[in-house]
């Protein structure tokens, strides 16, 4: 049995209260009395074209095309109040060129002007309030959401537009799931299923959306056990349809819904108070409320007997002083200030109408004036107070949405909270203002509760989707050496500049550290330091020996004069040690390189001057021998100047050419900038290994040659040692120096110069400082003589 609903019937009573007050009132449409038709679709479509057509023919049989209306002028129509009924009629209107103002359809179709010019609605598409809605979505970060729909034109339309506005802003549909009619154990199976896919889903929140009807009802119902723990976000469609917290309280406590704003109308509450079954005994909408709401008897005794025996409910006598405010939906609003401004709307339009064709005479309008085709452009220019324009291009009154929190307590009080609200930025767009803190939400610990296919990738990681299918189901890995994410739920990395690099977590970049080898830094250098000091010192006590010595056989007889500068010269290489340690600068780039090339190659020198003046000399003590013109310092010193100054040369050709420089290398160590010197030359510095490492190697042959020479101190042996120990250094440290990085680079450096150093001195030095220091009976004169003499007679 068909069931009106009180809060529609509110609009009725709406409709006509405003349509008597501008009866009443001389001064809109004066000598005009404006009449009504009223029709119920049943929010049917079929109905609501039947009772379209049915306005148009006039009274009688229905005929398209064909109007009986005699003397009466049509004007315009007011509805539908739903899409599902407004649409139809909207596209037979506009054929005709008929005004239609709607209070309740929000289809986003109807906002074509090109196919519905004559058009208005006196609420803002689903468009826009689906715009709001996903900005709410994301307010609250829900990025896995499910929707509940009805499965008609209307919850189709509107599943499209909200998962295109939530697919813009990143936040990704779970499942929908459709109400339509099916047979009883087909539904059975159906909602099964259904609730399978809600139980598995991690969305904690969904949307509503479509039309309510009977069946979306039984969804809710058959899936209650699954949603009450769920949080229903939902548009103006549903948050005008209070009882829905009435009959779901479980299932809407707790929820969101967005709402329009109030409209301004005048206080009705006195005449819906007077509005009694008494004084109105021939409206029979009002009396079959009354039979189905409050079980009163009606005077149609078929319609009492056929109630009883369907509902097996008694009925009973009623005063009929009963009033409409004892129902509770006559103190929620719903759409009746959108009725009463549509009803305004249309009556202001044909006020300005009659006054602009008809001027300001008091005489009643001829009804030849053309309402169908001029009605409408005079609705299109009606203004506000504050001078814009009533309706948008669109054809909407653009208003304002609530937020409101739905509420219903253990002891069964419901409330309806308004916790937020939005402000109108232009049409098509409004911002979002929500106060988090006034949300009741249906959980214990009053949480906003998070609806997440995946956890939030922390800072320092990043998303990488699990199939391509939805963007909000990911995995989240840590960033890349060198890349950092410093949001939350970061799809990238990014990367950190030249000079920087991430922190331990990757979540922000922090300057590189410097690296080289820091006098205050590093342990390793202390090492260096005291080698350093200690062969320095050893260096220097040698040459104090061998000066407070000088005059003795032993040093004469090994050419002082080389000795002297072989031993300074590697006490100079020593302490060019410091030009590696430390800040490198370019002058230090430069200074450390040729001092290293120079220096060793006049000690390579003078070992290899020592070595062919022992070669010489062993030559030029036979008697009549011709080597014994060569033996002279003279040779010697020729010797050294001339290895030294092709050494000289080749730095002075590299320094020139392009010397070494300062440069700080950021890709070869991670998470660390090397301050390094560039050689500038790689040729100019491998050339001067290169001819070091010749001098050497023809040290040590000479040398070698010569080790059996009976010399007096059997200094080639030591030379050849020397050379020995010098060549395995540099050919340990090629490869090593090679393969090491940034200070260790420098660090192998310092220990071949200290290492080499260091073998020339043990090699040569330390066996004479022996024989000076613990034997001295081997430092004479006769003792000369007698090796001498066994060389001659050898």
């Amino acid at each position: 049995m068909y069931r009106p609903i009180p809060l529609y019937y509110k609009y009725l009573l709406t409709f006509i209260f405003v349509i008597e007050e501008i009866n009443k009132d001389q001064t809109i449409l004066p000598n005009v009395t404006l009449g009504y038709h009223i029709y119920d679709s049943c929010a049917q479509e079929k109905k609501a074209v039947k009772s379209v057509l049915q306005i148009l023919s006039g009274s009688g049989k229905t005929i398209p095309n064909y109007s009986r209306m005699g003397h009466r002028t049509l004007s315009g129509f007011i509805g539908g109040q739903s899409s599902l009924t407004t649409l139809p009629m909207a596209q037979i209107l506009a054929v005709y060129g008929y005004t239609q103002i709607s209070y309740g359809g929000t289809s986003y179709l109807l906002s074509d002007r090109n196919l519905y010019p004559t058009f208005y609605r006196t609420v803002q598409g689903d468009r826009a309030s689906y715009s709001v809605l996903s900005g709410l979505i994301k307010y609250f970060g829900w990025t896995w959401v499910g929707v509940l729909a009805s499965d008609d034109d209307s919850g189709n339309e509107e599943i499209q537009i909200l998962t295109e506005y939530l697919t813009s802003i990143s936040i990704c549909v779970a499942y929908i799931i459709k109400a339509k009619p099916s047979k009883s154990d087909i539904l059975y199976e159906m909602n099964k299923k259904r609730a399978d896919i809600i139980i598995k889903s991690s969305a904690q929140v969904i949307i509503l959306c479509g039309t309510y009807s009977s069946y979306l009802g039984d969804l809710l119902a058959d899936l209650r056990g699954v949603i009450n723990n769920k949080t229903l976000v939902f548009g103006p469609t549903f948050a005008l349809i209070p009882f829905l917290l009435e009959h779901y309280m479980d299932v809407f406590n707790g929820s969101l819904a967005l709402q329009p704003s109030s409209l301004p109308m005048l206080d009705m509450r006195s005449f819906y108070y007077s509005y009694q079954p008494i004084n109105n005994p021939k409206d029979k909408l009002l009396e079959l409320i009354w039979l189905l709401w409050k079980k009163c008897l009606s005077r149609d005794r078929k319609r009492n007997k056929v109630y009883s025996e369907v509902h097996g409910i008694s009925l009973h006598n009623c005063t009929g002083k009963e009033r409409l405010t004892e129902f509770s939906s006559f103190h929620i609003p719903g759409l009746t200030d959108r009725v009463y401004k549509a009803v305004y709307s249309m009556v202001h339009a044909l006020h300005n109408m009659h006054m602009y064709l008809g001027g300001q005479s008091s005489q009643k309008v001829s009804p030849s004036y053309d309402y169908r085709h001029q009605l409408h452009r005079y609705l299109r220019n009606q203004r506000r107070e504050d001078g814009d324009p009533v309706f948008s291009k669109n054809g909407d009154v653009v208003a304002p949405y609530k937020i409101a929190n739905w509420l219903a307590f253990t002891n069964k009080s419901l409330f309806i909270v308004d916790v937020g609200h939005t402000w109108k930025v232009d049409d098509n767009h409004q911002k979002i203002y929500v106060q988090p803190n006034k949300t009741v939400w249906k959980y214990d610990n009053n949480e906003i509760p998070k609806s997440q296919c995946s956890e939030n990738c922390q800072p320092g990681t990043r998303k990488v989707l699990k199939s391509a299918l939805h963007s909000c189901c990911y995995y989240c890995i840590q960033c890349p050496e060198g890349e950092i994410s410093n949001v939350t739920d970061s799809e990238n990395c990014l990367m950190c500049a030249d000079h920087e690099w991430p922190n331990e977590k990757k979540t922000q970049c922090v300057p590189k550290v410097l690296e080289f080898l820091s006098y205050t830094n590093d342990t390793i250098i202390v090492i260096i330091l005291i080698a350093s000091f200690l062969l320095c010192f050893l260096t220097f006590l040698i040459i104090i020996i061998f000066i407070l010595y000088q005059d003795t056989p032993l040093v004469k007889a090994n050419n002082k004069n080389l000795s002297f500068l072989l031993l300074f010269s590697i006490m100079l290489s020593i302490l060019s040690v410091f030009l590696f340690l430390g800040r490198p600068v370019d002058a230090t780039c430069m200074l450390r390189q040729i001092s290293f090339g120079v220096l060793f190659s006049v000690a390579i020198s003078c070992v290899l001057g020592k070595t062919i003046m022992v070669y010489i000399a062993f030559k030029g003590s036979k008697p009549g021998s011709p080597w014994k013109s060569w033996i002279s310092t003279k040779l010697s010193n020729c010797v050294v100047l001339l290895c030294s100054s092709i050494q000289v040369l080749i730095c002075m050709s590299w320094v020139t050419i392009s010397p070494p420089f300062q440069e700080l290398n950021i890709h070869s160590s991670q998470g660390t900038i090397i301050l390094q010197c560039n050689k500038g030359s790689l040729i100019g510095f491998y050339s001067v290994l290169g001819y070091m490492g010749i001098l050497a190697a023809i040290s040590f042959i000479t040398a070698f040659l010569a080790r059996t020479l009976p010399d007096s101190f059997n200094e080639a042996k030591y030379i050849t040692f020397s050379m020995l120990v010098f060549c395995s250094v540099w050919t340990t440290m090629i490869p090593a120096y090679l393969s090491a990085k940034g200070k260790y680079m420098v660090a192998v450096e310092i220990f071949a110069i200290l290492a080499s150093c260091a073998g020339l001195l043990a090699c040569i030095f330390f066996p004479k400082c022996y024989i000076i220091l613990c034997r001295p009976e081997l430092n004479t004169r006769k003792h000369l003589l007698e090796k001498e003499n066994d060389l001659a007679n050898s």
